[in-house]
């Protein structure tokens, strides 16, 4: 049985190149030049500062709050200043919106795929922060980071369903992931969505050792790895939503904050 379109979400599209002095970014007053941004109404905004400003996050919603918080704090500890905790968030509820209609789980996957390597505080900086390939003592150090951020979320409440995101997102549908080597649809939903977002960021970012890919390789990649890398319900939502994350790849950005509020469904006045 085919997926089944949920919603649409409509994409905000790249703006045609133009000289620095023609746009400054809305929020932080940089000009823009030549890197990527977007334009929302009439202002322009670079990606971080599109992605810094919250403003999808209603007033009287701690945990989303403190959830961005950490992702930031943990993408800055990690070295990461491509957005890498938000922008597979906000991916990862591309494909969610095609399977899950209650917006309770839309929102905990939301927060598990934020939060996903929350674990990594708990990562000594030798081994997280290391320029070379990892040894196997080092290897199994970090692989404890899913079970640490698991007891790190699973005490807080209204936050169960992203800690086993947290937990499970490692794991492969073979079985053959860590740390719990999970099997098929024994993982979380969610984790098995996250799976195949984190393989496309991982493979359209630059990496220490080589320059980012494009959106078909990567693509390729991932169709390749159905049924045993990946669900292949997750990878056939991916190919589903393909125009639309090759557009959201290309711009290295999210949807806007009109749609992640819809999406999450936070609007008080929307609750029974």
């Amino acid at each position: 049985m085919g997926v089944q379109q949920k919603n649409t979400m409509p994409i905000i599209s790249r703006m045609p190149a133009m000289s620095e002095s023609e746009h400054v970014c809305s929020y932080c007053g940089d000009a823009i030049g030549g890197r990527l941004f977007l334009r929302e109404s009439e202002q322009h905004y670079c990606e971080r500062c599109y992605l810094k400003r919250g403003k999808h996050i209603p007033h009287g919603e701690p945990y989303s709050l403190l959830a961005e918080a950490l992702a930031t704090a943990l993408d800055l500890r990690e070295r990461e200043t491509g957005l890498h905790s938000k922008r597979v968030a906000c991916h990862t509820l591309v494909l969610a919106r095609r399977v899950v209609s209650d917006a309770d789980m839309l929102k905990q996957i939301y927060w598990g795929a934020l939060l996903h390597d929350i674990g990594k505080i708990g990562v000594p900086d030798a081994v997280l922060l290391k320029q070379g390939p990892l040894d196997e003592s080092e290897w199994t150090e970090m692989r404890t980071h899913p079970s640490k951020g698991y007891e790190i979320l699973a005490p807080v409440p209204g936050m169960a369903q992203a800690a086993e995101l947290v937990l499970a997102h490692e794991e492969r549908f073979d079985g053959s992931g860590y740390p719990l080597g999970l099997l098929g649809e024994a993982i979380p939903l969610g984790a098995r969505l996250f799976a195949v977002i984190d393989t496309l960021d991982a493979i359209t970012s630059d990496r220490p050792y080589r320059r980012a890919q494009n959106f078909d390789r990567a693509a390729e990649e991932i169709v390749s790895a159905a049924g045993s890398q990946f669900d292949p319900l997750a990878v056939e939502v991916f190919v589903a939503e393909k125009a639309a994350l090759r557009r959201m790849v290309d711009l290295k950005c999210t949807m806007s904050e009109a749609e992640v509020d819809t999406t999450l469904n936070l609007d008080a006045r929307t609750k029974p």
